[in-house]
């Protein structure tokens, strides 16, 4: 007897017709939908059930339905945070992408590069991890220069287009003023994602390389605040941006020290 399809090639319920083929059409969808909550949570997290609704359209029950989901295969997971007001209310339910949900997302040759860097090692010691991460990230520098340079020395600004930059590149960055003023000034650039996360979890030189290419890049000392590598959901870079860039300052600096014909005057 020949079965009789329901449209889209999904056979007729009860047919026999073993359910290995293409995915129903409410199934396709609710992956789908899923893909896009991952992806939400990837770059606004830590981000609450609400928020997600009101960015991705979807009503409360629909949203949690897909956050359950996504929680239950351990995609995503729960950060409890504490209000910034006084009194002690319940800590509120964020949503941020796991380190699961982190190495899922294009490490299809994690496993041959870390075999690599292994067996570098062993040739040639631990310098040769950083000399290769160093080569790594000085690549972004040349590429990313250009960009910034159009900025001047508005770190500020410098800040905005290195995390577009890094966006572009697949990091999914942003990059928020603090609120504070004169010297305490400064910029919080944030990385959701780290193509190379797993890798820096052994190698901790990568971040290390390109926290030293942001300070270059931005021309201040930057500080790292935390990193996806050490388990963190995000990771965070701090900018002063209420003092003089690094040139300014060091030429600002040399302008008062003594001459050696002040010198010879005292």
């Amino acid at each position: 007897m020949k079965v009789k399809s329901q449209g889209f090639g999904v056979p007729a319920p009860g047919s026999g017709v073993p359910s290995g083929g293409p995915l129903p059409v409410g199934a396709e969808s609710d992956e789908r939908t899923r893909d896009r909550v991952r992806g939400a949570v990837l770059e606004h997290g830590p981000v609450s059930a609400a928020q997600l609704g009101s960015l991705l359209g979807f009503t409360p029950a629909a949203v949690r339905r897909h956050l359950d989901q996504l929680e239950k295969s351990g995609v995503i997971e729960v950060k409890l945070v504490r209000g910034s007001g006084k009194g002690a209310g319940r800590p509120a339910r964020r949503y941020v992408l796991s380190s699961h949900g982190q190495s899922d997302l294009g490490n299809d040759y994690l496993q041959i590069a870390r075999t690599a860097l292994a067996q570098l090692v062993e040739l040639k010691g631990d310098q040769a991890i950083q000399e290769f991460a160093e080569q790594r990230f000085a690549r972004m520098e040349q590429r990313y220069q250009p960009l910034l340079a159009e900025a001047g020395e508005d770190v500020v600004r410098r800040a905005e287009i290195l995390s577009r930059a890094l966006s572009a590149d697949g990091y999914v960055s942003s990059a928020n003023e603090l609120p504070a003023a004169g010297a305490l000034q400064a910029v919080q650039l944030c990385q959701g994602h780290c193509p190379v996360l797993e890798l820096a979890a052994e190698f901790p030189q990568f971040c290390e390389a390109e926290t030293e290419v942001f300070s270059r890049l931005l021309g201040v000392d930057v500080r790292r605040l935390s990193t996806l590598a050490s388990g963190s959901h995000v990771c965070t870079t701090h900018i002063p941006t209420g003092r003089l860039p690094q040139e300014a300052e060091s030429a600002r600096t040399a302008s008062f020290a003594p001459t050696d014909l002040q010198k010879g005057s005292n």
